[in-house]
Formats: structure tokens, sequence, C-alpha cells
């Protein structure tokens, strides 16, 4: 029978549709991987292309050559050098200049790659940069929240197949994320707890939905997860920001995350996926009631009307399967 599960951090209601629900292994991409050069000489982010791409800002190197190359993107949907100024129209419209930052993380010198074929210490590099961007921007008075995020094939909105991801820092807290933070305050006063600490605690009890834990980290298929596989990797240490971590702790979620990519990889043939790092905005980073975690969301699926219409996701996988069907050796990491 069809039901309704909420998500306790979110609010976020969705209908697992049991009456055409489908085994895990019917999601398999069917289509054959496509192999990919080591090189392209066309493409913007292959070593010797450099030429291609506005100025680096930061890279990270070994004997003389770059592992990991950070660029303004070429088609920023925001930048630097304007003044930051909020205007209103007829007392009603308002607008805001569009300043901000909005960087190209280059992965790999190698075309070919992805997270879940590369190694685990070339992941920890790129998590590392990452924490570095993400403390400067922190820092920058008129900034307040950094979204990081990738885009892993043309059904998740990547243009380029060279591995990369991509950080906004931007000097507004969008809706989506006030909104998240006034639910998490709202679960706060009432219990006295972070919900996603509660979360953590009751999903590692249950063990229905874990596809991973260890000492430090949990990955789980949310009890509401929004489509099939939905995946969320959280650091059992309570934290509100990204940013406040150590390289350590960086090195250490990368390795999960690696590996939860790797079991995507091999078990679906290659999904496309988002993953992006929830963070609290600045002003929030040591907050009782936030909880920083990484959402990964393989694209098997396409949001139609309904969804649309409501804000009510139908997903046609139960999570607990799903779990199952990834289930992780502790013993891999």
């Amino acid at each position: 029978m069809p039901e309704f599960r909420q998500n306790r951090a979110t609010k976020n209601w969705v209908i697992v549709a049991t009456e055409r629900a489908k085994r895990p292994h019917d999601f398999l991409v069917k289509e054959n991987v496509k192999q990919l050069p080591e090189f392209d000489p066309k493409c913007p982010f292959c070593p010797g292309n450099e030429h291609m791409t506005p100025p680096e800002v930061f890279r990270v190197e070994e004997d003389g050559r770059w592992k990991i190359r950070v660029v303004p993107n070429k088609y920023s949907a925001l930048v630097p050098d304007v003044e930051l100024k909020r205007e209103t129209k007829f007392q009603f419209f308002r607008k805001i200049t569009g300043y901000g930052f909005h960087y190209v993380i280059i992965e790999s010198p190698k075309h070919n790659l992805t997270i879940a074929t590369m190694e685990p210490e070339e992941v920890c590099e790129i998590f590392k940069t990452y924490l570095k961007l993400y403390k400067k921007f922190m820092s920058e008075p008129n900034l307040n929240t950094v979204i990081i995020f990738r885009n892993n094939g043309k059904q998740a909105g990547t243009s380029l197949e060279h591995p990369h991801s991509q950080l906004i820092a931007s000097p507004i807290v969008p809706t989506h994320i006030r909104y998240l933070l006034e639910e998490a305050t709202r679960y706060y006063d009432d219990h006295g707890s972070c919900v996603f600490c509660d979360m953590i605690k009751f999903e590692s009890y249950s063990n229905e939905r874990v596809i991973y834990e260890d000492d430090n980290f949990i990955v789980i298929e949310p009890f509401a997860s929004i489509s099939p596989f939905e995946t969320w990797v959280m650091p059992k240490k309570h934290n509100a920001c990204f940013g406040n971590i150590t390289e350590s702790d960086a090195c250490g979620i990368a390795k999960v995350v690696w590996l939860v990519l790797k079991r995507l990889y091999d078990a679906l043939n290659n999904p496309d996926y988002n993953y992006v790092i929830h963070s609290s905005p600045f002003k929030d980073a040591n907050e009782e009631f936030y909880h920083w975690y990484i959402q990964i969301l393989p694209r098997l699926t396409i949001p139609a009307g309904f969804e649309l219409g409501s804000g009510i996701y139908i997903t046609t996988a139960l999570p607990e399967e799903t779990a199952i069907f990834l289930k992780i050796n502790r013993g891999l990491i």
C-alpha cells in the first residue's frame, strides 16, 4: 500500500509508491559506460590547455605538475569585481548586484576519471581543497554562504566530461537554507537536541537504512528519500558548518564519499548524479541546532507535474531495499 513519509529534518513529505515500486537492480543504467581518453586536446581542463580557462586562483601540485586546479567559472553566475549594492524599485521589487564567487575545481589532470575511479588519496586532496576555499570565503565580510556541488553526467546538468566540481559563494542566504534552519530550530526548541544528531542515533539503532557506518561517519538512505538511491553521508560529531572541520576530517569524509560513489558506480553502472555539501550560513557556524552533511542524488527518475505542483516527490523504491542493495563492508577503508 502506498504511504506518505516525512523527513523530520526538512519537514518535506514524499510518497513511496509501493504499488509500482521497482526492485533496486531494476534501476541499473542500461547504456554502456562511455570510454573516455586520458587526454582530450579540445578539453579546456586538460593539461596543456590552461590558456583556455580564466587564470587559476589555487592549485595542488606534485613534482612541478598540477593535480588540482581551481579557476573562476568562464560563465560565472556571480562575479567579485562589482560593488555589493541593494536596491528596491517602487518600494516592491528588490535586487542585489551579482557580487560573489563562482569557481570550478578541476579535480584531476586525467580526462577519463571520476570520483569513483580515483584513488582515495586523490579524493582526499579534492576535499581538502574544498575546505581551504570554504575557510577563505568565511573570512570575506560580504559573503554569507558557500555551496559546493558536483554534477556528474548529462542528466545531472554537466556540460564537460572532465572531472570537476563547483563552488558558489554568495552574499545572500537562500530561502531553501533558511527554511532548513527554521525547521531545525523548531525541533531543537521542542526536543532540546539536534534533529540531525537524533536522526543519526535512530538510524544507527534501527540499522534498516544504513549502508555504511564507522566511528566517525554514517551513510543512510533517508527514511523519506525524494528519489531512488538518495544517500546522505553524515559526520557523527555535531558540527553546523563544513568550514569548522579539520583537514583530517575532510580526508575522512572524502574516503567515505569515494566508497559510496564507487559502490553506486559498480552497482548501477555509473549513474548520473549530483552531490551537495549542505552547511550552515557563516553566522550560524557554531549553532547547536544544525548539522552539516553531504547529499548524493542519483538521477534515475525525472520529477514531473505532480512534484512541481505539490513539492511532494514520488519515489518508486523503498529506501530499506536500496540500503540492503548498497550495503558496504566496513573493512573496505
